[in-house]
């Protein structure tokens, strides 16, 4: 009995202690070749957890490890929508596709925490619609506070009534009580920003009793750093003329990134939490300099930042990691020995193809810019280097089956290697090289040796991977290709605000 009961205890702390959410649903209306992703929306540099299909019918199903409860970022045909998801619950998601964010329905475990939500959301946004900020900007300080602490009370009695209504978690009440705060802190600090033009009053400067009434709303500054990105946003307003100020003094070239400059105007603020500082260096190398236009050169002070002056060991990891989606693996590297699966069912690996150089695409059918711009430019390049250069296809659709209909239909007579990741997305060979839905169609050079020669190209048109290809080869292209292919590269999805 008492083994049994040990069991129990085990099984009990091990459900408990989970941080997996099973989310299934349906989007009526639809269309199969839409993704759903989910992405954790209080994050630094934050990438999607989970990319999960549709079928024909608009359903899906899928799991993810939940970092943290709190509120999600859900996508869905480029669109997006909050949810407040727990480690460990099962949650149902459906609606209609063309009402998509609008309007969405939430079941299962997660009910009542994003019914509570939406509740206190729809109260909230009734009682703002009122606020006229730009009355409130020229009031005197001490008229603004009292209506301030007037709009905080009658916000929170909102939020306790749809709790109650809901009955939601406290867990979830204090996000959002949480999230008021940092709302109202981004209120006066319009005010401060503000008052003395809106006024005409030059020399006005916030008195203690603002600062003490700031300093109220923000006694519990480590959880609203770790779990408001709005909460950020105001701390970096407060900074933002000081820094101004530093940068103009410090940058005399202009050549300086923005990253290397708040991280030495940082340094400066002697008695700012680390924690804090953490933070707002995130926000603004995520936001300026971490992006897949870096130069080199700016990429490898990134990296020395990063390494440097964050000290808190989950931000780190979430920048690095970030940093290596975008940049790939590093040139001269051995490429991924992930298995991957050709249409025979026989096993192959990229650093198998030796004979040649090669040039690896990454693809999947439900990626829109594959059949109506990449194809056509792809049979010109192989075509032209095909004696000089081998070429891999690697599918990354969620099936086997899939894999073999799309192969077929998209690059029959096309010269190479056509091979499947197994679990598309979710794949080692992905995993390996940092591929994510934003990342589709992307290409990539190896030697002869297996190792890698080239960054991720995402446009067979760019100069530079032509270039590459005539060095590679010794064949000289007469043109870059006259068509020029796009896939919204421009920065990963992420939380509107960090």
């Amino acid at each position: 009995m008492s083994k049994y009961f040990l069991m129990l205890l085990v099984a009990f702390a091990a459900m408990s202690c989970s941080k997996k959410v099973e989310v299934s649903g349906n989007f009526a209306g639809g269309s199969p070749l839409e993704r759903i992703e989910f992405i954790e929306a209080s994050g630094v540099a934050t990438l999607p957890l989970i990319n999960i299909g549709v079928d024909s019918k608009g359903s899906f199903s899928g799991s993810f490890e939940a970092p943290k409860d709190g509120m999600y970022i859900m996508t869905y045909a480029g669109k997006q929508a909050m949810v407040y998801l727990k480690g460990g619950q099962k949650v149902n998601i459906s609606g209609q596709a063309d009402a998509f964010p609008a309007k969405f329905t939430v079941t299962g475990d997660a009910k009542k925490n994003n019914d509570f939500i939406q509740e206190s959301l729809a109260s909230i946004q009734e009682y703002a619609g009122k606020i006229n900020v730009g009355e409130l900007v020229t009031k005197d300080e001490a008229a603004f506070l009292k209506e301030v602490e007037k709009i905080g009370t009658d916000l929170e009695s909102r939020i306790d009534a749809a709790a109650k209504k809901t009955s939601a978690d406290s867990e979830a009440v204090q996000w959002k009580k949480d999230e008021l705060n940092a709302s109202i802190l981004g209120l006066m600090t319009q005010y401060e920003m503000n008052h003395a033009q809106a006024t005409g009053k030059a020399d006005y400067k916030v008195s203690k009793n603002f600062t003490d009434a700031e300093a109220k709303m923000s006694t519990n500054k480590d959880r609203m750093l770790k779990n408001q990105p709005i909460y950020r946003n105001y701390l970096l307003g407060k900074l933002s003329k000081d820094f101004q100020t530093y940068a103009e003094a410090h940058n005399k070239s202009g050549q300086e990134t923005s990253s290397v400059l708040f991280s030495n105007f940082l340094d400066t603020k002697k008695d700012m939490p680390q924690l804090e500082k953490d933070y707002l260096l995130a926000f603004v190398m995520s936001n300026s300099d971490i992006n897949p236009s870096t130069t080199p050169e700016n990429a490898a002070k990134i990296t020395k930042l990063i390494q440097d002056k964050i000290k808190d060991a989950t931000i780190k990891k979430d920048l690095q990691h970030i940093q290596f989606v975008l940049s790939g693996p590093k040139v001269g590297e051995p490429i991924s020995a992930a298995k991957l699966v050709k249409e025979d069912g026989s096993a192959f690996k990229l650093a198998d193809n030796k004979a040649k150089p090669a040039m690896v695409m990454f693809y999947a059918s439900w990626n829109p810019y594959i059949s109506e711009a990449t194809i056509p430019v792809l049979r010109e390049i192989t075509n032209f280097y095909k004696s000089k250069m081998d070429f891999i296809y690697v599918n990354l659709d969620d099936t086997k089956d899939q894999f073999s209909k799309t192969s077929k239909a998209m690059l029959m007579g096309f010269p190479g290697t056509n091979a499947y990741g197994e679990a598309g997305m979710n794949s080692q060979i992905a995993k390996d090289l940092g591929i994510f839905g934003f990342k589709l169609p992307s290409f990539i050079l190896i030697d002869k040796e297996g190792k890698v020669a080239s960054k991720f190209f995402f446009n067979l048109g760019d100069p530079e991977l032509v270039t590459m290809l005539d060095k590679m080869t010794g064949l000289k292209a007469p043109a870059a290709p006259e068509a020029t292919l796009q896939n919204d590269l421009v920065q990963p999805p992420v939380p509107a605000a960090k």
